[in-house]
């Protein structure tokens, strides 16, 4: 996957400014795949190239003009044959596991405390996630086509989570069972 498919997903969803879609990745698409604000404006001047995303100008009332992306049928056909293709098996890459895995070799309590800094940010995540479900998807049962896809992306993150807060849980009552969780 690269940034542009990220970007063709989140322009087949509703058309944006460059400022809109960086919002977007801040809040929901940068949980899976994050990208800076340079990389998404660059990648869009890429796009735009290619013609597989167009831009109108509107003008700003009082503020600079800003240019709103749309998908192009180029565009789409580009998302389309990207979902055909078979995503390659997803490998972690995780400096956090392999801290732990060395923390007999380092400094073992600083380890200790890194495991409960991360549940810590694990648990913030999940209630984020948690809310974000609750307030956009109070009936799961009667998600439409289009909500039903992001959905399932939320509830992976959401069970993503609670088996990272689970697994820290595991290494503390592990490593250190007379500590405070």
């Amino acid at each position: 996957m690269s940034l542009q498919h990220a970007i063709c997903v989140s322009l087949a969803e509703q058309s944006a400014s460059g400022y809109e879609l960086t919002r977007r990745f801040d809040r929901s698409l940068g949980f899976f795949w994050s990208a800076s604000h340079q990389q998404i404006y660059r990648t869009l001047a890429r796009m735009e190239e290619l013609e597989l995303v167009s831009a109108t100008v509107e003008p700003g009332e009082g503020a600079p003009d800003r240019k709103v992306y749309g998908l192009t049928a180029a565009g789409r056909a580009e998302l389309t044959a990207w979902t055909r293709e078979p995503s390659p098996p997803e490998r972690p890459r995780s400096a956090f596991a392999v801290k732990v895995r060395g923390m007999a070799h380092g400094d073992a309590a600083a380890v200790l405390a890194d495991i409960r800094r991360q549940r810590d940010q694990h648990v913030t995540q999940l209630a984020y996630y948690e809310r974000n479900a609750a307030k956009n998807y109070p009936d799961p049962q009667r998600l439409s086509d289009e909500e039903l896809p992001v959905y399932l992306v939320l509830r992976g993150g959401i069970r993503a989570e609670q088996a990272l807060i689970d697994w820290c849980d595991e290494m503390l009552a592990a490593l250190d069972p007379e500590g405070d969780r």
